[in-house]
C-alpha cells in the first residue's frame, strides 16, 4: 500500500464522520465510498520479476502506441483509474538521469501527451543495457512521485514511484532490444516483458 492511500482514506473519515455528526449519518456514505475507494486505488502488490536479459513492464495498463523515434522504439502505456499506479525499473542497472519537464495536463492516452504532458523521465543503464522511460502526468493525474535519484542502484522490477489517478508511461528502447508486446495488449508492471535483449 501506498503511504498516501491511507492519508487519503483517513481525510475521508474524518470528513464523513463530520458531515454525518453535523447532518445525517447517510450523508458520510460517500465519503467512506471515497476513502475504500482510495485504499484500493493505491494498493502495491508483489510481484515475480522475470530473470534473464529483458526489459519488463515499468507499470500496468495497456499498450497504446509502439512507434519508431529515430533510433529509438517508443512504447507508450496507459493506466487508467482502476489500474495499480506503482511505477517499475524495467532493467537492473544504475539511474544515471533523472529529468523533470513541465508541461500540460492533456488526457494521458492522446499520442500529444508524449511531448506536451508533465512528464519526469528516468534513464538506467546496466550490464543488459540502456532503458529510459518516463512516467507522464494525465488529466486528472497531476501529481508525479519518484523515490528514487541519480545515481542509485536498481533492480528490475524495483519501485520507483507512482503517480496519481490515471497517467501513462513511455519507454523508449534502442536497437538492441527486440520488442516482444504489440499494441492494444495489457500488460503488468514488473512481471509482463516488454522487449528482450538481442
Amino acid at each position: 500500500m501506498v503511504i498516501d492511500g491511507i492519508y487519503y482514506a483517513l481525510g475521508l473519515l474524518v470528513g464523513g464522520a463530520v458531515t454525518g455528526y453535523l447532518t445525517k449519518p447517510a450523508y458520510s456514505i460517500p465519503f467512506l465510498i471515497l476513502a475504500v475507494f482510495c485504499l484500493w486505488f493505491f494498493r502495491d502488490p508483489d510481484r515475480q520479476i522475470p530473470e534473464g536479459p529483458v526489459a519488463v513492464s515499468p507499470a500496468d495498463g495497456v499498450v497504446v502506441a509502439i512507434k519508431p523515434e529515430g533510433a529509438q522504439t517508443r512504447i507508450s502505456i496507459f493506466l487508467n483509474v482502476f489500474d495499480v499506479h506503482v511505477n517499475r525499473s524495467p532493467i537492473a542497472g544504475k539511474i544515471t538521469k533523472i529529468e523533470y519537464k513541465t508541461g500540460k495536463f492533456l488526457v494521458a492516452s492522446r499520442e500529444e501527451a508524449t511531448t506536451d504532458n508533465e512528464q519526469n523521465f528516468i534513464t538506467v543503464e546496466g550490464p543488459n543495457g540502456k532503458v529510459v522511460f518516463s512516467q507522464i502526468a494525465g488529466l486528472i493525474a497531476r501529481r508525479i512521485i519518484c523515490y528514487k535519484k541519480a545515481g542509485d542502484t536498481v533492480q528490475a522490477g524495483d519501485r520507483v514511484g507512482y503517480i496519481k489517478f490515471g497517467s501513462r508511461v513511455d519507454m523508449f528502447l534502442g536497437p538492441e532490444w527486440s520488442i516482444e508486446v504489440k499494441q492494444g495488449q495489457r500488460v503488468a508492471g514488473g512481471t509482463d516483458i516488454i522487449a528482450r535483449r538481442k
